[in-house]
């Protein structure tokens, strides 16, 4: 069965070749398995500018070396942030030059984090790039009501993945951010995974908001917030995307696992989007996929001022350049919209 990170994609860009040379044999065995997120971002990505991007405290080999991947691609341009003695050793390392390379020398990952953040909030950079630091200090930064990158809406992280022998991508929110979040966070986490399917291509995603079980049950309160969610969506509250739950996960992505159990839904058995009730939940269940499932993944944190490429530190090159292209496509789809 083929399957479609997004619509009316006919090949892959020759960039692909050039960027993972020494790669081939694993983009080939990744791809025969199903996960082709990379190619199909970077054919999306196809003819954009390159968005200019901070990347922050880039001091390993990982960091530097898919910073200037997504930069062959004609992703981003990047701007690395960080100790300059540091950023210079970890790509001597990978052998990587940095000659046409800005690099602004800071001297910690705190100053880094906070260096990128001002940057951003002068309009210099549209996005951010996590290197090798902690997620939580990238945030503090980012999050702090007077200095940092705040809107009205709630910052979430959204993981887009290909799984092996599943017909089309799946978008799991929030795995990274927030930890057990409100049912006034959770309208937030599902209205930013809405738009960023908008701007893959995918006009109308079905959420699945994600439980235990496929009926309310006052004693499960993720449940309820689910009913709630449904609630939000009939009203007005979230817009863009059909939303429905609570569903367990296998009536969420297999139709007849909804067929058994006689759920009747337009979401049940075909989500594209899985809100799951909290951090700890949501990040097991999208860990299981890449790791014993085989699964691709890229991820962003949405609903700030400009979207953050934040990775695990365990993904590997053509991660950290497919979250590039998602932050390029959604930087452009929201200058499309101003």
């Amino acid at each position: 069965m083929s399957r479609h990170l997004f619509p009316a994609l006919a090949h892959v860009r020759g960039t692909l070749v050039a960027i993972v040379e020494e790669d081939r044999r694993g983009v080939a065995s990744a791809t025969t398995c199903g996960g082709t997120t990379l190619a199909r971002l970077l054919d999306a990505a196809h003819g954009l500018a390159p968005i200019r991007t901070a990347v922050v405290h880039p001091c390993d080999g990982v960091s530097v070396m898919g910073a200037v991947r997504a930069r062959d691609a004609g992703l981003i341009e990047p701007v690395l942030v960080g100790p300059k003695a540091k950023v210079w050793a970890a790509a001597a390392e990978t052998g990587v030059e940095l000659d046409r390379i800005e690099v602004v020398d800071v001297p910690h990952s705190h100053a880094a984090a906070e260096k990128a953040v001002e940057l951003a909030r002068a309009g210099e950079v549209a996005a951010l790039m996590k290197g090798a630091l902690h997620t939580d200090e990238l945030m503090e930064a980012a999050v702090r009501k007077e200095t940092g990158l705040r809107t009205d809406r709630r910052m979430s992280h959204v993981y887009a993945l290909d799984v092996p022998h599943h017909p089309k991508p799946l978008f799991i929110t929030d795995a990274a951010v927030n930890i057990s979040p409100s049912l006034d966070d959770k309208r937030d986490i599902v209205q930013n995974a809405i738009d960023l399917c908008h701007a893959l291509g995918i006009p109308e995603p079905k959420v699945a908001v994600l439980s235990a079980v496929e009926t309310v049950t006052p004693r499960i309160a993720s449940t309820i917030d689910a009913a709630a969610l449904c609630k939000m969506a009939e009203r007005g509250q979230i817009t863009g995307g059909v939303v429905d739950g609570p569903l367990a996960i296998d009536n969420a992505v297999s139709g007849p696992a909804a067929a058994t159990k006689h759920i009747v839904s337009p979401v049940a058995g075909d989500a594209d989007v899985l809100v799951v009730p909290d951090l700890v939940s949501g990040n097991m269940l999208a860990k299981q996929l890449i790791h014993l499932a085989g699964a691709e993944a890229a991820g962003l944190i949405l609903g700030a001022r400009l979207p953050i490429v934040v990775t695990s530190r365990s993904d590997g090159e053509r991660s950290r350049v497919a979250s590039c292209a998602l932050a390029q496509l959604i930087v452009h789809h929201q200058g499309k919209r101003t």
